[in-house]
């Protein structure tokens, strides 16, 4: 692995190629000549994060949905804040939640030896979770890709645009119609919880609070590793799903069906809803859901991109150039 690392990040950039007008457009084959390592590098080095710590690939899947629910799929999460600047990485919902940002820096740096100044960090974000579900054993997808890096971000944007774990249904679906996207695509997509985990602050209360929508059995065990008192245990980890939760499959389903979905947003979905029906089905025929996440990706993968010669391509993914 190491060694096939090395020789991609020594490779020769060929054939760079500045792509600029304003109403570009994404296309999978966007940097066809100006980076043809491109898809070699994230990869190797997503797989070498994952072999190291398999809840990464959910992390950096996570990190992709958190960035595109804000202003776009523009790159912004990635800023750090400074003296000057406040960044998304301290709103609510990404607070000492977020992670797998050195992952996204190391995939920068590779890039930046094969191809210098031609790949967006908001590209980055696309690619390396498309690869974390494909190398956990999901679909593969093509990655439409063109994105540019924002040049800001918006802390009140993230607190108000990433659906917190308590919502409900009726105020998932309509986030996710807000940024263009059905009800199947919010169900489709929440089964990307059948990868990674969560903090005990994230279902505390659902697991103590609640009774007509959990299982008895599951909300005792999460209880045994997730005390009652907040500030107490805050941040302990419990699996999303009970069964397979470092395979991604269908198994988050059947947990729902089960009453045993660990977030309440999770267990919305299947509570005698108008999204019972399409959890069901996921349940009964996965290549439908496969089918479905891979498209519900794609869509979301389109928010607000910046082409052409809006944003820019940050040399450093943390900072604007």
């Amino acid at each position: 692995m190491a060694s096939f690392c090395s020789s991609l990040m020594i490779s020769l950039a060929l054939f760079v190629l500045v792509l600029g007008s304003a109403n570009a457009s994404l296309s999978k084959d966007f940097y066809y000549s100006s980076c043809p390592k491109l898809f070699d590098t994230v990869k190797c080095t997503v797989k070498s994060a994952i072999s190291k710590e398999t809840r990464m690939g959910a992390s950096l899947l996570r990190l992709f949905f958190h960035d595109c629910f804000v202003n776009g799929c523009d790159g912004s999460i990635l800023l750090d804040d400074t003296s000057s600047f406040t960044g998304e990485k301290n709103a609510n919902p990404n607070r000492n939640s977020v992670r797998g940002f050195q992952v996204i820096d190391n995939i920068k740096s590779a890039l930046e030896k094969v191809c210098p100044g031609v790949v967006s960090c908001a590209d980055i974000l696309a690619i390396a979770a498309r690869d974390s579900v494909s190398i956990l054993g999901g679909s593969s997808w093509d990655v439409k890709l063109g994105r540019r890096d924002a040049k800001t971000a918006s802390q009140s944007a993230a607190n108000n645009g990433i659906p917190p774990p308590t919502s409900n249904l009726n105020q998932l679906i309509s986030r996710f119609n807000a940024l263009g996207l059905s009800t199947k695509d919010l169900v489709a997509l929440s089964g990307g919880h059948t990868i990674g985990q969560a903090r005990c602050t994230t279902f505390r209360a659902h697991i103590y609070n609640e009774t007509n929508n959990i299982d008895n059995s599951l909300a005792s065990m999460r209880q045994s590793n997730c005390p009652r008192a907040s500030g107490f245990g805050d941040n302990n980890l419990a699996p999303l799903d009970l069964q397979t939760p470092t395979s991604f499959d269908n198994k988050y389903f059947n947990d729902l069906i089960q009453k045993k979905g660990l977030l309440h947003s999770d267990q919305q979905l299947f509570n005698g809803g108008s999204t019972d029906t399409i959890v069901h089905g996921y349940t009964t025929n996965p290549t439908s859901f496969y089918s479905d996440f891979v498209n519900a990706m794609i869509k979301m993968g389109d928010i607000s991109p910046l082409t052409g010669s809006n944003g820019e391509i940050r040399n450093n993914c943390r900072r604007v150039n």
